[in-house]
């Protein structure tokens, strides 16, 4: 007690001094750091209650980050551990990650092959109630959004999602199981000539799963390389400077970083890469951000590669991580990162709106751009050139792709959404493989002898129907019909990566897509190829 009021007596005569100087200058004499020892003092000593000193200094903390960037951010070490098992290891759960900064879940990325991506979550998605507990509107730190997330292997998470401008909330049943963690999904030959290969995320060992693939690939054939970057979010900029060299050339740039406190940053070529042998086309979309921007950025401003697909995330922004000694760790802004040409994609915020900032996609969406090249509003002021032939590229809002290629919905279906959501689809595939896999195997010994025989039979088509009814999902022939290729598609695609690789699913799927059937087109067409390259469209 008596040393309580001590404090209280030196913290009086410290106002008293403050006090009496400030009327000799109109300047406030406290410096912020005198400021806030000053109102924690008060609130420790004077408050009416027990206060909960390290909850104050975590919310303390957030609550500063907030003035500043979308991406500047506080973990506390439960959220820190979760934050780098992504990049460096496995972890258990629903598969996603996502941020929770605007008072609701959202989903920046699904994990490749992991629950909530089988049953057809996105990123974009917003979760408003998991099982019983509410998660939107409840200001919930991440470590309690990942106890209500996370589960016991095998252990069921009903979600109800809200996606996009959608009325009403999707539900969604998920699994949870261990997520392994890697950067390539798949990687296979398009046709005797072209590979592809899709790279997930930017983590400690992409480079070399890269290299892997691509000598997989060559035994194979492959001259040129189709390189999938939608939905990557991202990762170690390091990793993307790391694959980018592959591609260039010694003495060429790959990005430049800039801040207030520190020196610039170049990443210039020292040796020839390994890959400058391949023609390559590279995909992004609306979700490719961060180092899927370096990557994208250096091969279109080195005029090495061309850009096919949607206007990228616009994150040009470095986060250095500093670590405190119980575990915790500040992700802080310390530095802007520019494309060879000099242009910073980092898209426009306001400090302190990061809601808006999240809302950015849909209001993409609201403004026809993701259907239309011309929606897109460049800005002049940003406009910079390639450095070798001189093609004009924009700053201030992502990669613009070489090619355009619209968002394209012909399949989807309210039916067909339901099917995924409520888990039927995958489920369906489970037990078909169980039940069948040693005739499947006898069969066709092989993936390529199951893509070239294998057919979904009039009799799993009325099955998968009657499962979904059994779930309460009422069967529509108009919209049945509508998703059907796309359904028979994936249903083949998710028994064979069940009878043999993870990367089966996209061989099956892809060429559906019409971002991958333009890609395949323009990388086989040397003229038109070479023509956007020198920037005659």
């Amino acid at each position: 007690m008596i040393k309580k009021i001590i404090s209280a007596l030196a913290l009086m005569l410290v106002f008293v001094s403050a006090a009496a100087q400030s009327e000799k200058s109109d300047r406030p004499m406290l410096t912020p750091d005198q400021k806030l020892r000053m109102a924690t003092a008060l609130i420790q000593s004077y408050y009416v209650e027990d206060v909960d000193g390290q909850k104050m200094a975590d919310e303390a903390i957030i609550a500063m980050l907030k003035t500043l960037d979308p991406h500047s951010s506080y973990s506390d070490p439960e959220e820190t551990k979760e934050l780098t098992q992504p990049l460096e290891g496995k972890f258990s759960g629903i598969g996603i990650q996502f941020n929770a900064a605007t008072d609701t879940v959202y989903v920046i990325q699904t994990i490749a092959g992991g629950p909530s991506e089988k049953v057809g979550i996105r990123p974009g998605d917003r979760i408003i109630q998991a099982d019983d507990s509410i998660i939107a509107g409840r200001k919930l730190p991440n470590s309690a959004i990942l106890k209500i997330l996370r589960g016991e292997k095998g252990s069921k998470v009903n979600l109800k999602v809200k996606r996009g401008g959608q009325p009403e909330l999707i539900d969604f049943v998920v699994v949870r199981d261990d997520i392994p963690i890697h950067s390539v999904d798949a990687a296979y030959m398009a046709n005797d000539s072209t590979g592809y290969i899709r790279v997930s995320r930017f983590a400690e060992d992409t480079a070399d799963e890269v290299a892997e693939a691509v000598d997989r690939l060559r035994a194979k054939g492959m001259k040129n390389l189709m390189l999938d970057l939608q939905d990557n979010g991202g990762g170690y900029l390091g990793a993307a400077v790391e694959l980018a060299s592959q591609f260039l050339s010694k003495g060429d740039p790959v990005v430049f970083t800039k801040g207030l406190h520190s020196q610039p940053a170049y990443y210039n070529l020292d040796k020839d890469g390994n890959l400058r042998d391949l023609k390559v086309v590279v995909l992004v979309n609306q979700y490719s951000a961060s180092a899927s921007e370096i990557l994208s950025g250096a091969l279109q401003d080195n005029d090495r590669g061309l850009i096919v697909g949607r206007r990228t995330f616009g994150k040009g922004l470095v986060q250095r991580p500093f670590p405190f000694p119980d575990g915790s760790m500040i992700r802080l802004t310390t530095a802007r990162y520019y494309t060879p040409s000099g242009r910073s994609i980092q898209k426009h915020y306001e400090k302190g709106q990061g809601e808006e900032y999240m809302l950015d996609l849909l209001n993409r969406y609201k403004s026809g751009e993701l259907w239309s090249a011309d929606s897109i509003k460049l800005d002049e002021s940003l406009r910079y050139e390639t450095l070798r032939n001189h093609r004009p590229v924009y700053g201030g809002g992502g990669v613009m792709p070489d090619v355009f290629v619209p968002v394209d919905t012909t399949y989807f279906s309210p039916y067909y959404r339901d099917l995924m959501a409520k888990g039927v689809l995958n489920q369906f595939c489970l037990s078909y493989v169980d039940a069948n896999r040693s005739k499947l195997l006898k069969s066709w010994p092989d993936e390529d002898a199951f893509s070239a025989g294998f057919e979904v039979s009039d009799d799993m088509e009325h099955k998968l129907i009657a499962a979904g009814e059994k779930e309460g999902i009422e069967f529509n022939e108009e919209q049945w019909q509508r998703s059907r290729p796309y359904v028979l598609a994936l249903i083949k695609g998710l028994l064979a990566r069940d009878l043999y690789e993870d990367s089966s699913v996209f061989r099956f799927l892809n060429p559906l897509l019409p971002e991958y059937q333009e890609a395949l087109r323009l990388i086989n067409d040397t003229p038109r190829y070479q023509s956007i390259l020198r920037g005659v469209k």
